[in-house]
């Protein structure tokens, strides 16, 4: 509220002429017009598209990996000094190869939002499992485990904070990642709204689409730690 007090007074006094600035009166106002036009939907369904398909693929790379590496640290060490430098190159440097090799479409921008946020779940689940106390090794071969028996009830819960923790953090970085990517080659969704307001001298509907990526970020983070907190009552002092 603070800060929407303090955008009304620095629009209004004249500090910032309204074209830098605009009103949220005015802001308002360009977000309801998108929004009876349905161009704004249209934007943010097109870029949760992307956001998701590319974080889940990261996903359902980053995980298995992890499990792999954990325990496989020959092959860890061997790939080590790859993935970090990998984990050194911005996504968005890559965008003028990646549209070389899989163009302007869809598969180049999944492939921007997968590497975006690859890293940071595959780095936490890894560190997850690492974490795993020695003495549970010992009570699995006590207990005659088998390796999905010892995952289930051993390995996934012990490692399900820092899960979500890369959860949390991938899905970050792969809006940001996306909005860069739209921005540069795109002819939907939020980035290219932004970028398409600003060539047009629209800055109200620059910030219509700065606050749709924040609400939508917000609320997705929000949803990983509420079912964070659900699935690991045992950790909640790390939320």
């Amino acid at each position: 509220m603070l800060i929407v007090i303090a955008w009304a007074f620095l629009s209004s006094s004249g500090i910032f002429s309204e074209f830098l600035l605009p009103t949220p009166a005015k802001v308002f106002k360009s977000f309801l017009e998108l929004c009876e036009s349905g161009e704004l939907s249209r934007h943010i369904l097109a870029s949760s598209g992307r956001v998701f398909g590319g974080f889940f693929m990261a996903v359902i790379v980053a995980l298995p990996l992890a499990y792999f590496f954990y325990h496989s640290p020959e092959a860890e060490a061997r790939s080590k000094l790859t993935l970090e430098a990998l984990r050194f190159i911005p996504p968005l440097s890559l965008i003028p190869l990646l549209i070389l090799w899989l163009g302007i479409g869809e598969p180049a921008k999944l492939a921007i939002v997968f590497l975006a946020s690859f890293f940071p779940i595959y780095l936490n689940v890894f560190s997850g499992f690492k974490q795993i106390n020695s003495a549970y090794d010992e009570l699995s071969q006590t207990l005659r485990l088998t390796k999905l028996e010892k995952f289930r009830h051993i390995e996934f819960p012990a490692s399900l904070p820092n899960i979500f923790t890369g959860l949390r953090l991938g899905f970050g970085y792969s809006w940001r990642a996306l909005v860069g990517a739209e921005l540069i080659a795109a002819t939907s969704g939020l980035g290219y709204l932004i970028g398409d307001a600003s060539e047009m001298s629209r800055t109200d509907r620059v910030f219509v689409g700065i606050l749709c990526i924040a609400v939508l970020g917000i609320a997705g983070d929000q949803l990983f730690q509420f079912i964070g907190k659900r699935c690991t009552p045992w950790a909640r002092n790390k939320w």
